[in-house]
């Protein structure tokens, strides 16, 4: 069984520099290198072990000019670095992984890389990374811009990336899980039934053996009313990332930067936070600090976590991404649905507590 970890995200854009400014001025990434085929253009974007690939077509031959026709603007790579591309290709592939491209050996200025491509869950494949130079290198054939290494994203300061949060059909939530299982070795480390009122979803999440690739997966509840991940799969138009997010050591500090720059984030009712100290004993951040950020919290068997989620800029509102700070919590802030839900619902009825009869 491999360990993986992400290599790079490479996302399928319509206009590269308006994508590209909107990472470096609002999420503080620097312009890492450029590269491109007759067939594209391309920007690679680093903060910190990140490398996030923009990739604009310039002909219809592109993959990238189907995905944005059907899906817009959106995830197209999670690629996947591993010590054995060869090895790990087979594996896949003998399990009933799409072969999407071969292996192949790349000769780079930082030293040889080898890739090779399989499917992944609708339009989104895996590229398999294998690198004997250093392990932030930029993907085979693209030019690096010194200026990246020495780059400073300030108090926005993201970690890494915590997880991909995948909508697929319903139905389709258990074939996915064991395609991962099977086929790159995963495992499950958590489900759950999520219920908010008449809505209901399923979620299964998976990750690599090293624990670095976390994928959760979520699928409709058919037996409910449609809700957002319906909704998600039908505005895509199949199923894909709904949302990327990002790990910080301090949310608050880091949302606090991101509005400045102009990133917006959703709002929290504020009865959430009336009825937040039922549930938590906060040990860090204040409820005055959370309040002004729109802060979620949460708590679990290894500690809190503190969560919040960008409103989506994009055109069919099918993407956003979310911020969030682990202090030892190892599940994904379930509780913080149906504690919005409830808050919500506290506000439109008007009532400032909760009644006898919902305790």
């Amino acid at each position: 069984m491999q360990d993986f970890g992400i290599d790079y995200v490479e996302m399928y854009v319509g206009n590269l520099e308006v994508a590209a400014f909107g990472w470096v001025d609002k999420y503080a990434f620097a312009v890492a290198g450029s590269g491109g085929s007759a067939e594209h253009r391309s920007i690679a974007l680093r903060q910190g072990p990140m490398t996030l690939v923009l990739a604009e077509p310039t002909s219809d031959r592109h993959p990238a000019a189907a995905y944005l026709q059907t899906h817009g603007d959106g995830v197209a790579d999670i690629a996947l670095r591993t010590s054995d591309v060869a090895a790990a290709f087979e594996a896949a592939v003998r399990a009933g992984a799409e072969p999407v491209r071969e292996p192949e050996r790349h000769e780079e200025a930082y030293g040889p890389v080898v890739t090779a491509t399989i499917g992944g869950f609708g339009d989104v494949v895996h590229t398999l990374v294998q690198r004997d130079g250093p392990p932030a290198g930029l993907p085979p054939g693209f030019t690096a811009a010194p200026a990246a290494d020495d780059h400073d994203p300030g108090d926005v300061d993201l970690l890494g990336i915590d997880h991909f949060a995948v909508c697929v059909d319903a139905g389709d939530l258990g074939p996915t899980v064991a395609y991962y299982e099977r086929a790159l070795g995963f495992r499950q480390i958590f489900e759950e039934h999520i219920v908010v009122g008449a809505q209901a979803m399923n979620s299964t999440v998976v990750q690599d053996a090293s624990g670095a690739v976390t994928l959760t997966l979520l699928e409709p509840d058919r037996r409910a009313d449609p809700g957002q991940i319906d909704e998600f799969v039908k505005d895509h138009h199949g199923p894909g990332v709904q949302h990327i997010a990002f790990n910080s050591d301090d949310a608050v500090r880091t949302v606090r930067e991101l509005s400045r720059r102009g990133v917006e984030f959703l709002k929290t009712p504020a009865t959430y936070y009336d009825l937040l100290g039922e549930r938590i004993t906060l040990r860090t951040h204040t409820l005055d600090d959370l309040r002004a950020t729109n802060l979620l919290a949460d708590e679990d068997h290894g500690g809190q976590m503190f969560q919040i989620f960008t409103a989506s800029t994009h055109p069919r509102r099918t993407l956003f991404f979310e911020i969030i700070e682990r202090q030892g919590a190892e599940t994904f802030g379930s509780s913080n649905i149906k504690a919005l839900y409830e808050a919500v619902e506290l506000e439109r009825t008007g009532q400032s507590e909760l009644g006898p009869a919902r305790r």
